[in-house]
C-alpha cells in the first residue's frame, strides 16, 4: 500500500477490496491527528470516510464532477486526491483550506462552504454537459448533507432537476444532523423512508430514489454507486452515515459529535481553553437570554441550525417552548421573527455573520420596512480565522446600514454584550448586535452602559470617548477596540497627543462626532470589516454631511476575499496591528509637523 501522502483516485482504484478497511482506518487516524492540532470539522468527515473512498473508486474525478455540500465534509476527498501530505497546514495561512479550493486541485470544482448550493451547481453543470456531445459521458455527483436539504435553494434546485430530468446523481449523506440534529418535516420524511412507511417526496419531484444504504459498508456502497452511475436522469441515493464514526470522543459527544472544534487533546477529545481573558461569546449570550426571558415572558429565540455554536443550548433547555430552531433556513428564520414581532412577541434572531447575507431581503423588507422590534444577534463577525473567505463576517455593517431604522451595536467586552442585549430586547425597533466568536471578559460587572443606554424615546447613548484636542482621535470598536487603545497609547508615548473612542454604536453614530472631529487634527478608524461600507465609511459620510474637513484615516480589511488562517496572522496580513497602525500615523503626523501638507486620510 502506498504512503498516505501519495494517494490519488487511481491509487484507490488499484486497491483490492480487502485492503480498503485498512485505508479507512488510516484516514481516520490522520483526520484526528490533523484536526486536533488545527481545529476544524471533524465529526462529519469521520462519517464520510467509506463514502468518499467508494465515490472515488466508482467515479473518475475530475472528468466526473464530485461536489460537496457543505464543503466542510471534503477533508477525506482532499486526502485521496493527493493532498494528504499537506494536512499539517490545515486552515493555516497559505496552508490547506478546510473547504474545497479550486486553487488547490482540479478535483475541487467550487469553493462551497454554505449549505444548499451544490444542487444548483450540479444543475448548471449537467445542463452544460448535455449540450456538448463530447461531455455527455461525464457524470455530475453531489454529496449533499441532510441538513442542506432544509435550505430553500436546495429545494428550488431539486424541483428544477426533477422537472427537466437532468443527469444528476444526488448522494444524500444522512447523518440526521447539520450541526445539531436536523429539524423539520423533510427530516421526518427521511426517517419514514428508512422505515419504508412514507410515500416518496423525491419520486413525486421526478427524482428516482434508492436506499437507504449503509454508508459504512464499502462493498454495498460501491455496487449501489456503480448502478447509480449507469443510470440516466436524476437519481437520489440515500446514504446513512454515523457522524464521528471511529473516534470514541466524537461518538460520545451527543450534542454535535465534535462537528466544528478548536484544537483538542487527541487522546481525550477535550478542547483546549481559549486565551486568558477571552471567553466564547455564546457562553455570555445564552445565560443572558435566560435571564432576560425570566423577566419578559414574550421573549423568544430563533436560530437557523446554529443553537449549539451560538451558545443557545442553555436557553433551549430552560425554555424549550420559546426556542425555535428552523434548520438551515435563514430567510425563514428572519420572516418567522417578523411574524412573531407582529403578534407582540419579542424575538431574538441569533445568526452567524456569514449567513446573514441569506436573510437580507427579509431583514430589509419584512423586519425593517415594518420597523419591527426584532433583536438580531450576530455571531462570528469580523475576521474569524480558519474557515476562510466565505466564513469571515466582513460585510455585515454594510448590509445592515442599508436598512432604515436599524440600530447597530458592537460590544468589546462580555459585560458590554450583556448590557447591549438588555437595550436591544427593550428597543421599539430593530436592533443588531455584532460580535466575534470569542469576546474579552476582564471580569468587570455591568455598568451604566447597560440599562442606561436606552432613553425614553428608545434612542441610543453615545460612545465612550477620551479626547485629545489638537491631536489624533483613534476610534475602535468591538474586537479591535484594544488595538485602538494601544495605538493611542503608543502615539502618546511618542509625544503625539492622542485620544480614543469606543464606537459601540455604529448606528446611530454619536451625535458629538462632528465636534469631536473638529477638535482633533486627524481621525483614525480601526475596524474588522471591509473598508467599504463599514464604520469608517459611516464616519466619513457623517463628517462630509457636516462640512468637517478633518482627515479620516481608515484601517480595515481590503475589499477582497480574505483567505483562511489564524486571526492574528490574518490581522497582521491586513495591517491591523498596533505596530503597523501607530507607525503609519506617526509618519503622517511627523510629515505635517515638519511643514508638509495636512495629514491625509
Amino acid at each position: 500500500m502506498t504512503a498516505l501522502d501519495a494517494w490519488t483516485p487511481d491509487t484507490l482504484r488499484r486497491l483490492k477490496p480487502e485492503e480498503l478497511p485498512g485505508v479507512a482506518a488510516r484516514v481516520r487516524e490522520l483526520l484526528v491527528r490533523s484536526v486536533s492540532a488545527s481545529g476544524g470539522h471533524l465529526g462529519s468527515n469521520l462519517g464520510v470516510v467509506e463514502l468518499t473512498i467508494a465515490l472515488h473508486r466508482v467515479f473518475r474525478s475530475p472528468d466526473d464532477v464530485i461536489l460537496w455540500d457543505t464543503g466542510h465534509q471534503a477533508y477525506v476527498h482532499k486526502m485521496v486526491t493527493g493532498r494528504a501530505g499537506a494536512f499539517g497546514s490545515l486552515r493555516a495561512l497559505n496552508g490547506l483550506s478546510g473547504y474545497p479550493s479550486r486553487a488547490e486541485s482540479m478535483h475541487d470544482w467550487v469553493e462551497n462552504s454554505h449549505a444548499g448550493t451544490s444542487l444548483s451547481y450540479a444543475a448548471g453543470l449537467a445542463t452544460a454537459f448535455a449540450a456538448r456531445p463530447a461531455d455527455r459521458h461525464r457524470r455530475v455527483v453531489t454529496v449533499t448533507g441532510d441538513g442542506s436539504l432544509t435550505t430553500g435553494m436546495a429545494l428550488e434546485a431539486l424541483n428544477d432537476i426533477g422537472d427537466r430530468g437532468l443527469d444528476v446523481t444526488i448522494v444524500l449523506n444522512d447523518n440526521t444532523r447539520s450541526y445539531a440534529p436536523t429539524t423539520g418535516a423533510l427530516a421526518r420524511h427521511m426517517r419514514e423512508l428508512q422505515a419504508g412507511v412514507a410515500p416518496g417526496v423525491f419520486e413525486a419531484l421526478g427524482i428516482r430514489y434508492l436506499g437507504p444504504v449503509d454508508g459504512h459498508d464499502l462493498s454495498v456502497l460501491e455496487k449501489v454507486l456503480a448502478d447509480a452511475g449507469a443510470e440516466r436522469g436524476p437519481l437520489l441515493v440515500h446514504i446513512r452515515t454515523q457522524k464521528g464514526r471511529g473516534y470514541t470522543p466524537a461518538v460520545d459527544d451527543r450534542t454535535e459529535h465534535m462537528h466544528g472544534v478548536g484544537p483538542f487533546d487527541a487522546g481525550t477529545g477535550r478542547q483546549y481553553p481559549p486565551a486568558p481573558g477571552r471567553v466564547p461569546a455564546g457562553s455570555v449570550l445564552g445565560p443572558c437570554l435566560v435571564e432576560l426571558a425570566a423577566e419578559d415572558p414574550d421573549l423568544v429565540v430563533i436560530t437557523p441550525a446554529m443553537g449549539g455554536p451560538s451558545g443557545l443550548d442553555v436557553f433551549q433547555e430552560r425554555y424549550p417552548d420559546r426556542f425555535h430552531d428552523v434548520g438551515i433556513a435563514e430567510q425563514h428564520a428572519a420572516g418567522l421573527a417578523a411574524g412573531l414581532a407582529m403578534a407582540g412577541r419579542h424575538p431574538v434572531l441569533s445568526i452567524h455573520s456569514s449567513f446573514l447575507n441569506r436573510a437580507q431581503d427579509q431583514l430589509l423588507f419584512d423586519i425593517g420596512l415594518h420597523r419591527l422590534p426584532v433583536a438580531v444577534v450576530i455571531d462570528r463577525a469580523g475576521i474569524t480565522g480558519g474557515d476562510g473567505a466565505s466564513h469571515h463576517g466582513l460585510g455585515d455593517f454594510a448590509l445592515l446600514r442599508q436598512i432604515p431604522g436599524m440600530a447597530i451595536a458592537t460590544p468589546s467586552t462580555a459585560a458590554e454584550l450583556r448590557g447591549l442585549l438588555r437595550v436591544a430586547v427593550r428597543h421599539p425597533g430593530p436592533v443588531a448586535i455584532r460580535y466575534g466568536k470569542a469576546i474579552d471578559d476582564p471580569g468587570l460587572p455591568e455598568d451604566g452602559d447597560g440599562d442606561g443606554d436606552a432613553g425614553e424615546d428608545g434612542g441610543m447613548a453615545g460612545w465612550q470617548v477620551e479626547p485629545a484636542p489638537g491631536g489624533v482621535l483613534v476610534i475602535g470598536a468591538g474586537d479591535l477596540l484594544p488595538c485602538a487603545t494601544e495605538v493611542a497609547a503608543r502615539l502618546r508615548a511618542a509625544g503625539v497627543p492622542a485620544g480614543s473612542a469606543n464606537a459601540r454604536w455604529i448606528e446611530p453614530l454619536d451625535e458629538r462626532l462632528p465636534d469631536l472631529a473638529r477638535e482633533h487634527r486627524m481621525v483614525c478608524v480601526i475596524e474588522d470589516h471591509w473598508i467599504r461600507g463599514g464604520l469608517g465609511t459611516a464616519v466619513r459620510e457623517r463628517l462630509a454631511d457636516e462640512d468637517v474637513d478633518t482627515p479620516v484615516r481608515l484601517f480595515a480589511v481590503a475589499h477582497d476575499y480574505l483567505p483562511h488562517g489564524s486571526v492574528p496572522d490574518l490581522r497582521a496580513a491586513c495591517g491591523l496591528t498596533p505596530d503597523r497602525i501607530a507607525a503609519d500615523l506617526m509618519a503622517r503626523w511627523t510629515a505635517h509637523a515638519a511643514g508638509g501638507p495636512r495629514p491625509r486620510g
